[in-house]
């Protein structure tokens, strides 16, 4: 299993690199992420790495525009043929580029992508990626089923912070600060306190970082090729220390000291660690607040962590065997082999007969000096006729010869093929009148007089569907298409029942489903249903949509996390569907918050609240599996701005009905068709209007 860092600077890399990572993540100048490396940064660290023996992977933390994935592809190019070993993606659009503009680099889906079951694995194997990231929030049990059961590598983090929220299913940043975490700007909302009503402040959104020092053989077990130490924004001393005790548990199976942690503990952590995950558990132990370490402690323990990359010189981290051979009448050769194949070879003029020959032991001795470099001595060969005398300076200066050859033969490039990526026509956009959607929670939201209407689309989770399957009769009869929303996050052991409910609402009638993860889409493709595809599959940009279309999609809702104009320039090869009205989701957590404060399942007495410091109020939905969604504080209105939105040449427009009561829901209906008018007290335009 491989121990891989992800870096923040080039001192970080050096500080990996010599305390044992096998791997490393460079971040990618994508403009958006902070701790990014410029393209000759990124050029020296793959040449800084290959000649050590390390692979060096780019990261795309952020979701790309059109405009991003224009500038990437000369990105993408460099990368290629300056020898990274693969680009860890999370964007569906540049997965496409990818693919074209570099056909030979390997990619591994990110942490983005929230890969949590067997299906999203799939998914990612059928888009061409050879390595995938898995959720933060999968146990070992869930990994191992995963990993046995597809050709696809797995990777999974073993050390760092760790989000309230699914990974690639936060939003709460953009509501907050119009930062978005998915273009790499999160301002960790999740780290400031919120109070429940009457309550006193606290972080209840704020997990303690993940620690699976003493899980390292959990991740083996369960088939993962690679264990992940997330080092953004941390020291490079913190860096070394960190890896430095993963490799030793790595290379000796021993857990760490008790010494090793609590030095980790008292330089940064959230009143400890958390392992809960991997062990199938959560609950209130995995919330904390930071405990920043003493400054006359710090100090001494980050002077203690320099050393360790810092220390006398250059580590020996590649072997090499070496052949000498020194025959009379014959030029003296030393030929040097890495174990990557590379080969160097060095002469020096024949040896004379002396009086005092030179022994195997010296040459050996000679050979052996290897300090300074990155190399040491592994297996030696010597055959030398007896009698011979050889200068210790002729050796050495041979030593260095094939040692400086092997180098340069280590940081050059592998030769791979170069493709070609162009983004294509813009397809023209939907030119008739959209469609209507209306998205419930409750079927008590849906009434008579909503239905009257007549919206072509009633979007209701899957669950509250299956309660009651007359609905699904109801909306046919009116005319309207039915459609089940499945539960963003479905783990393997959910799915059985899952698709036991869909076969028996498609026997009602229901044709349609809207698909909350790719994995789901691969899942269902072959069962007959007409898919749609929802807002967490963060749609930016038109490669995405060909890329979603590809796995089988009838349609795509866009990401609300993109202004107009830059939907206006979307070229819409699939049918697109917009959010205009209703509480956006800003998180989605496996962890039931409303559990962690009560301490009891209270979550169907009604909407629960987290009020920020400025007073506003965010509902707290409780979701199945005890997971929470928490929605934003203000609802999206855009009723008055029909125009704007009428012209992005949409397939549907939907409605997200959540807290309301079945009134509202109608006199909101009617204000966006045109049939009553209404203004908010307090409403939100989302990022749509941003830049504008």
């Amino acid at each position: 299993m491989q121990l891989l860092v992800r870096v923040s600077s080039t001192e970080s890399l050096a500080a990996a690199v010599q305390t044992g990572a096998d791997g490393v993540y460079l971040c990618a100048p994508d403009g958006c992420a902070k701790d990014c490396f410029s393209v000759s940064e990124l050029q020296e660290a793959f040449r800084y790495c290959r000649l050590r023996g390390v692979k060096s992977y780019v990261y795309f933390g952020a979701l790309c525009t059109d405009s991003d994935l224009l500038r990437h592809r000369d990105l993408v190019r460099i990368i290629n043929a300056s020898g990274a070993d693969a680009a860890v993606v999370g964007d569906l659009g540049l997965v496409r580029v990818i693919r074209q503009q570099a056909p030979q680099l390997p990619i591994f889906g990110s942490e983005g992508l929230a890969v949590h079951d067997l299906a999203g694995a799939l998914a990612a194997q059928k888009l061409g990626l050879s390595r995938i990231t898995l959720a933060r929030e999968l146990s070992a049990e869930q990994m191992r089923f995963i990993s046995e059961r597809t050709d696809i590598e797995t990777q999974a983090f073993c050390h760092g912070e760790q989000c309230v929220s699914y990974s690639g299913q936060c939003y709460m940043s953009t509501a907050v600060a119009s930062r978005p975490a998915s273009r790499g700007q999160c301002m960790h909302p999740c780290r400031t306190a919120y109070s429940y009503f009457g309550d006193a402040p606290g972080e209840h959104l704020s997990l303690k970082d993940m620690c699976l020092a003493n899980h390292l053989g959990d991740l083996k077990r369960a088939g993962v090729a690679a264990a992940v130490i997330d080092c953004t924004a941390k020291r490079p001393e913190y860096t070394a220390m960190l890896c430095s005790m993963y490799s030793s548990c790595l290379k000796t199976g021993t857990p760490p000291s008790k010494a090793d942690m609590l030095r980790l503990e008292s330089l940064f952590s959230r009143e400890g660690f958390s392992d809960s995950y991997i062990k199938g558990e959560k609950g209130v132990c995995m919330f904390g607040s930071p405990n920043p370490a003493p400054e006359r402690e710090a100090r001494s323990a980050y002077a203690d962590a320099r050393k360790l990359y810092q220390g006398e010189g250059e580590k020996p981290l590649v072997a090499v065997d070496m052949l000498f051979s020194a025959r009379a009448g014959e030029d003296i050769t030393l030929v040097c082999c890495d174990g990557d194949g590379n080969e160097a070879v060095s002469r020096s003029p024949a040896a004379q007969s002396g009086k005092k020959a030179t022994s195997k032991q010296e040459i050996r001795a000679l050979l052996s000096k290897t300090d300074k470099t990155v190399f040491y001595l592994d297996n030696c060969q010597i055959d030398i006729e007896e009698g011979l005398r050889i200068t210790p300076a002729a050796v050495s200066a041979m030593r260095r010869a094939c040692l400086d050859m092997l180098s340069a033969k280590r940081k050059q490039s592998p030769e791979r093929v170069e493709g070609n990526w162009q983004p294509g026509l813009k397809r023209l956009s939907f030119a008739q009148a959209p469609e209507i959607a209306l998205s419930f929670l409750k079927t008590e939201q849906i009434t008579p007089e909503i239905l009257d209407l007549r919206p072509q689309i009633v979007y209701l989770p899957i669950w509250r569907m299956h309660e009651d399957t007359k609905i699904i009769e109801l909306l046919l009869k009116r005319g309207i298409t039915p459609c089940a929303v499945l539960d963003r996050v479905v783990s393997d052991k959910q799915w059985p029942e899952v698709l036991m409910a869909l076969r028996e609402l498609k026997q009602a009638g229901l044709s349609q489903v809207l698909c909350t993860s790719l994995g789901q889409t691969a899942l269902l493709s072959p069962l007959g249903f007409t898919l749609r595809g929802d807002f967490g599959m963060n749609l930016l940009n038109s490669q995405s949509i060909k890329e979603v279309k590809a796995l089988g999609l009838s349609s795509c809702t866009l990401s609300f996390e993109q202004s107009f104009m830059q939907i206006k320039e979307l070229s819409q090869s699939l049918d697109c569907e917009l959010i205009i009205y209703g509480r956006l989701p800003l998180m989605y957590t496996e962890n039931c918050i409303i559990h962690k404060h009560h301490g009891v399942h209270i979550c169907h007495n009604g909407s629960m609240a987290l009020i920020d410091k400025t007073g506003r109020s965010y509902p707290l939905l409780s979701e199945k599996g005890c997971r929470n969604t928490l929605y934003n504080a203000e609802k999206l209105w855009l009723a008055d701005k029909k125009d704007d939105y009428m012209r992005l040449g949409c397939r549907t427009l939907r409605l997200c009905f959540t807290t309301e009561n079945s009134k509202e829901c109608l006199r909101v209906v009617e204000a966006y068709m045109g049939k009553t008018e209404m203004t908010p007290e307090r409403a939100t335009r989302g990022m749509y209007y941003r830049g504008q």
